[in-house]
């Protein structure tokens, strides 16, 4: 357990803790965040998942069961989040934004660096396709029920022709032919995505630092709450046990756990926003399960440690 927090957990926390000091003290502004998250998303990210899917074994890192218990166990802790907000959430228009915090993990940018950090080039090319799936439906839940509860509206068409331009969905899936038919790539072309690829986590996680906003959370504290429970022990605990239950051990569960257990993502503010929800509170979120989400990740890795499942 303390080799998973030094090696781990505190490079991540580390990073995150810089970015929100050097916005505090002014070396970095909006625009940088902004900037620096766009290069992060339409580039780096993108050409991290495509090296670590293309050069993977295909077998491996296209673990279709995976997939199958993430999207499962996704939509059992969105039905009853969803179920259970309904009755408990006020106001009626917080509920779309409790339901998205409480399942949308930020996968991408800390649950990436959680795997990376603890099981190097092989766990990052598992848990690359298995985001690239899960996050297709993340999109599909988040449009649907921030839609239901805000009273605006996104078409159908309008949502899938947004996920099918996403950089990271298309990298993944330029990347699987090359997994699977064992395709070489030029040593150029990999020696300029590896330098884009090493950019990618230590400017995601500072970029994610500097965004985080705190503020009272006297009048929001039973949503917080709520959904940063959801986001950091529920549905982390649902998603292990379906993995558990389907016969994963070692690398698979504990990359299962990593993903699930990151906090609220990034992009659910964003969405929040646009639709004209309270992103206030997304924002209240995002801050409170990222700084939750750290000590909860070493206990819960800790205690499958223990039991030598992962």
């Amino acid at each position: 357990m303390l080799s998973f927090i030094t090696s781990t957990l505190t490079p991540v926390l580390i990073l995150l803790l810089m970015g929100w000091l050097f916005f505090r003290i002014k070396w970095l502004n909006d625009g940088f965040i902004e900037a620096g998250s766009k290069l992060v998303f339409n580039v780096a990210l993108p050409a991290l998942l495509f090296l670590s899917i293309a050069r993977a074994d295909f077998s491996k890192a296209a673990n279709f069961t995976l997939i199958s218990v993430g999207i499962v166990g996704t939509l059992v802790v969105f039905t009853g989040l969803m179920i259970f907000s309904h009755f408990a959430v006020k106001p009626y228009n917080a509920r779309g934004v409790v339901v998205q915090g409480g399942f949308r993990a930020n996968m991408g940018i800390i649950g990436l660096a959680y795997c990376a950090n603890t099981y190097g080039q092989e766990g990052l090319a598992v848990a690359s396709v298995y985001m690239g799936c899960i996050t297709i439906l993340f999109n599909v839940l988040s449009g649907f029920v921030l839609n239901f509860y805000q009273g605006t509206s996104r078409s159908l068409l309008g949502q899938v022709t947004g996920m099918a331009k996403n950089p990271l969905i298309l990298s993944i899936a330029a990347a699987l032919p090359f997994s699977y038919f064992e395709w070489q790539l030029p040593t150029t072309l990999i020696k300029t995505g590896e330098y884009f690829a090493q950019l990618t986590l230590p400017l995601a996680l500072i970029c994610t630092g500097a965004s985080l906003q705190f503020r009272s959370f006297s009048s929001d504290w039973f949503n917080i709450v709520l959904s940063t429970t959801s986001k950091c022990v529920v549905y982390p605990t649902i998603l292990v046990a379906f993995a558990y239950a389907f016969g994963f051990r070692g690398m698979e569960l504990g990359i299962v756990l990593l993903l699930a257990i990151s906090p609220t993502a990034a992009a659910s503010y964003v969405m929040v926003r646009n639709l004209g929800g309270d992103y206030r509170l997304a924002a209240s979120i995002i801050a409170v399960s990222t700084l939750a989400s750290l000590p909860i990740t070493a206990l819960a890795f800790g205690i499958l440690s223990k039991l030598q499942l992962v």
